[in-house]
Parts: structure tokens; C-alpha cells; sequence
């Protein structure tokens, strides 16, 4: 990476500011997952063992520009003196009444105001977002670097693109092929296998002729996935799909189930899993790979009789991540499997941004990342 770190600035006495990410969920004003806050805790360390003396700013929900109580960061505030061990003041308001999305120039110099020119972007989550607190406040600073947080992300996300261990197996998983499909261009140009899943499977089955009873399927998408699996066995390039699957009569938890191929789903079932056979290729596939990224469940996975897919590969790549592949996990569901699974230790590499990691695998530029200071 080509931009400061927060190791290369003079943070002695000087007041810096932090954009961090902890638009965490909230249940009654008590934060429920505090993962985003405990993820950037190195880089507050990093900053006051040398002396800095830091203002910390993030977003929380959408509260559409208004100020709105739900979204208060207070209890964020007193969750983080909790983890910290050491008080932390809470601000009503940044600056003003300003919308910061709007990457306004006057909001921006405000926030800049508020550090002695020093600031530190840790919001990996928010780096796709042209925001003032990520991308305006730059223009008014002196120096402006990743904290160890945003480094570690791109550190691991830019060697999957630039320069991975092969063999390097893609798991693209959730419902809609459109919300993946740079992902998808852009890792068969660079990953080895791809492994598909989730309801987007359904629209590259029924691409090629295939049963898929009342499956979710981008029609308008068919002429794309024929494309690109014309273009996967022109370059030799695996392209995996599911072979079986497991049904539901309707889409809600408790309804009828069974498991079939694919060429023998019956009319009026959707499928909301994939199925054992397909379980166990997907995983001989993975157990071959040096690197793996993973973005997106296999099944519905919030009904536990469709959660069995996205567990059993979510074992999987824990399996290969144990004899020495290098996995990257991103995208709430498939992070929420390897948490449910117990296995969030045993993966490389848990992405806290599932719309940043989404793009930057897409191959596009993170205006949150671009607007930080280049090393000279």
C-alpha cells in the first residue's frame, strides 16, 4: 500500500482525528455486537501509547440526515470507556447541524478543525462512501493515513487480487447475481475456481436449461450468466454450481422440505439450500485452495432448516484455513456463519466491511482510500 500508515506520523501531543466505524447494532440504547469497536482498538492503543490525544468520529444507521435519537452514538461511547478502561467524553454533535454525507466543504474544514492536522481513517466499512468525515476532512489536513485496522483489510484483500498463493477459490454466496457482478468479472480474471451458491446460483442454473421451480431468478440476468459460463469453459476456468439442493414448499422456516438434484426439481418448490452432494464438492474444492475469499451464505441462512450449506462450508474453509490457506471472509451473513460456527478464530482474515470488501473486489478504487496522503 502505497498510502501513510498511522505508523508514520509524529503523534505526540497533537490531537488527531480518528474516523471509525462503529455503526454497530443497538437493542434498547446496549450495543449488542461490539466486534467493529474491539476491531479498531489496536490503532487507539497504537495512537495513545505515543501520545496522541484522539476525537473519534462514525457514523450510525440512517437516520437520513436529521438528528435522530436512535441513532446516538452515547451508548457506543460508553461501551468503548468499557473496553478502553478509560473515560471517553461523548460530543451531542460534531460540529453543527450539517449532514455529513453530503461531503460538504464547509462541514469538512470544520471536522478538520477539530485535530492539529493529523487524520486517521480506520472506517474500512465506510471507505467506499465519498463522506466529509472520510473523504472531505483530507483536503484540510496535513497528513492523512490508514489506521492498523484499514491497513490489515487492504493488506489482505490487495494480495488476494495482486498476488494470491494458487491455487485461489472464490465462494460467492446471497440472493442476486446483479448486487455481485463485477465481483464476479473481476475474480475470474484473477482467482483460479468459483463457487457459487445462494438464491444467484439460481439464475446461472435456469441460464442453462435447468429446472428451478419457483427459485429466485434475475431473468434479466440470464443472458449475463450464459455469458460468463461461455467465457468460463473458453478460458478453462471452474465455474461451480450446485448439482442438488434442498426445497421448501413456501419461503418461511417451518415449511415442508425435501432435497434433490437440481435436473429433478419439481414445479411450485424453491430452492433455499444447497444440498449434500453439492456440500461435498464444493468442500474437495476448497480443501485444494491456498486462498479463499468469501462473501455471501449458500442458503437462506436465517432459517436454521436452510443453514446447513453456509455452516458446512463456512467448516470447510476453517478446515483449509488450519493446513495453512489464507481465507477471507466477508459480507454480514457468511460472517455471522463463521461466528455461529464458532470458527471466527480460525480464519485469516474477517472483513469488517461487506459493501467496501464487495467493491474493492469488484476492482473498483475506495474513494476513502484514495484521498489518504501517498507516501512521498
Amino acid at each position: 500500500m502505497n498510502k501513510l500508515s498511522i505508523r508514520d506520523l509524529e503523534l505526540g501531543g497533537k490531537r488527531v482525528f480518528v474516523r471509525v466505524d462503529f455503526n454497530v447494532p443497538l437493542d434498547r440504547g446496549r450495543v449488542t455486537d461490539d466486534t467493529r469497536i474491539r476491531e479498531t482498538l489496536p490503532t487507539l492503543a497504537f495512537a495513545r501509547e505515543r501520545g496522541a490525544r484522539l476525537v473519534l468520529a462514525s457514523h450510525l444507521g440512517r437516520p437520513k440526515g436529521k438528528p435522530n435519537p436512535n441513532y446516538s452514538l452515547r451508548p457506543v461511547a460508553a461501551k468503548l470507556a468499557e473496553l478502553l478502561g478509560a473515560p471517553v467524553e461523548f460530543a451531542a454533535d460534531c460540529v453543527g447541524s450539517d449532514a455529513e454525507e453530503a461531503n460538504d466543504e464547509g462541514f469538512s474544514r470544520q471536522l478538520a478543525a477539530l485535530c492539529d492536522g493529523l487524520f486517521v481513517c480506520d472506517a474500512f466499512g465506510s471507505a467506499h462512501r465519498a463522506h466529509a468525515s472520510v473523504v472531505g476532512i483530507t483536503r484540510f489536513v496535513k497528513q492523512a493515513a490508514a489506521g492498523l485496522l484499514m491497513e490489515r483489510e487492504l493488506a489482505y484483500l490487495g494480495k488476494a487480487l495482486s498476488n494470491p498463493e494458487r491455487p485461489f477459490v472464490a465462494v460467492l454466496g446471497g440472493a442476486k447475481v446483479s448486487d455481485k457482478i463485477e465481483v464476479v468479472e473481476n475474480l475470474m480474471r484473477v482467482a483460479d475456481s468459483m463457487l457459487i451458491g445462494g438464491g444467484m446460483a439460481y439464475t446461472f442454473l435456469k441460464s442453462q436449461g435447468l429446472p428451478i421451480g419457483k427459485s429466485l431468478v434475475e431473468t434479466d440476468k440470464l443472458d449475463l450468466a450464459r455469458k460468463l459460463i461461455e467465457e468460463a469453459k473458453q478460458r478453462n476456468f471452474r465455474l461451480l454450481v450446485p448439482s442438488d439442493h434442498v426445497l421448501g414448499a413456501e419461503f418461511k422456516a417451518d415449511t415442508e422440505t425435501q432435497t434433490t438434484t437440481v435436473s429433478g426439481t419439481p414445479e411450485g418448490w424453491m430452492g433455499l439450500d444447497i444440498g449434500p452432494e453439492t456440500i461435498a464438492k464444493f468442500s474437495a474444492e476448497l480443501a485444494r485452495a491456498e486462498t479463499i475469499v468469501w462473501n455471501g451464505p449458500m442458503g437462506v441462512f436465517e432459517m436454521p432448516a436452510f443453514a446447513k450449506g453456509t455452516l458446512e462450508i463456512a467448516r470447510a474453509v476453517a478446515a483449509a484455513t488450519a493446513k495453512g490457506a489464507t481465507s477471507i471472509v466477508g459480507g454480514g451473513d457468511s460472517v455471522a456463519a463463521i461466528h455461529q460456527a464458532g470458527l471466527a478464530d480460525k480464519i485469516s482474515h474477517i472483513s469488517t466491511g461487506g459493501g467496501a470488501s464487495l467493491e474493492f473486489l469488484g476492482g473498483r478504487k475506495l474513494p476513502g482510500v484514495e484521498a489518504l496522503t501517498n507516501k512521498s
